[in-house]
């Protein structure tokens, strides 16, 4: 199997934790002209949407994280992650979907500002404390979800746990949140010990201290950042009007498959 991906997306982390779950052998690259959008690239070629992550096996080539998942664990049913009962699958679901919506939709506004620099002084203070103020009710509910057990799945790390991770993992390293001894707090530094968490968190790592200058790619048009979906309504409702404005003025900023 083969991932196309880039360490810095809780979507591609997903993924490979999954296939390291399933201890399944995978390569991984990252794509030429990634955040380009790119007609005729080779990811497009593998995904319509030219985003990552997408899975190439074989002649198949599956997109979408959630449908990734789904994919390996129909295809590879052996060890488990989603629980066997209807109701604890469906929490685990919608634990994942909120993550994958609305709690990436912060993270990712908070990598356009402390990043790629797109609002500075009093804009950026304004929608870094709306994206804390945000974390933090997700984080509480995140906490309500876990509960008293040790994993959100219950007694063994499962499916929503690694949902989870990449996305508290983002909020730990931009400080926000997850107080001292909270249960959430904790519930990470378990989860980080963890064998394909922590390798996974490894490459993360290795990425992001590489992007002090990364906004460089935004101001010199070599990067046209996605702004879709979640992202795009994060952006509109936390002030980042002028930043849409601006990157549509620069074209610097794109949207979703068909017809950028």
């Amino acid at each position: 199997m083969h991932v196309l991906e880039h360490p810095l997306s809780s979507y591609a982390q997903k993924v490979k934790m999954m296939l390291r779950e399933k201890g399944l052998d995978f390569t991984v690259e990252i794509p030429a002209g990634l955040g380009n959008g790119d007609k005729g690239s080779t990811l497009e070629q593998a995904n319509v949407r030219v985003e990552v992550p997408t899975l190439i096996d074989g002649e198949m080539r599956v997109w979408d994280s959630s449908i990734i998942l789904q994919y390996l664990e129909d295809k590879f049913p052996t060890p488990a992650m989603l629980p066997a009962d209807p109701a604890a699958r469906a929490k685990a679901r919608m634990i994942e979907d909120v993550c994958d919506t609305q709690y990436e939709a912060i993270n990712w506004g908070m990598g356009e500002i402390r990043w790629f620099r797109r609002a500075e002084g009093e804009l950026a203070a304004t929608m870094m404390g709306n994206a804390t103020k945000q974390s933090l009710e997700i984080q509480a509910w995140l906490t309500q979800q876990l509960g008293s057990q040790p994993w959100f799945g219950g007694k063994s790390f499962g499916w929503a746990d690694l949902c989870v991770s990449p996305f508290v993992n983002r909020s730990a390293y931009y400080k926000v949140g997850l107080a001292s001894g909270s249960p959430l707090l904790q519930w990470l530094e378990r989860v980080r010990q963890h064998p394909s968490v922590a390798k996974t968190f490894a490459e993360f790592d290795a990425a992001a201290a590489g992007m002090g200058e990364a906004y460089k790619r935004v101001t010199s048009g070599a990067l046209r950042r996605q702004y879709r979906d979640h992202r795009l309504e994060w952006m509109i409702k936390s002030g980042g009007m002028p930043i849409i404005q601006d990157g549509l003025a620069k074209n610097n900023i794109r949207f979703n498959w068909p017809t950028d």
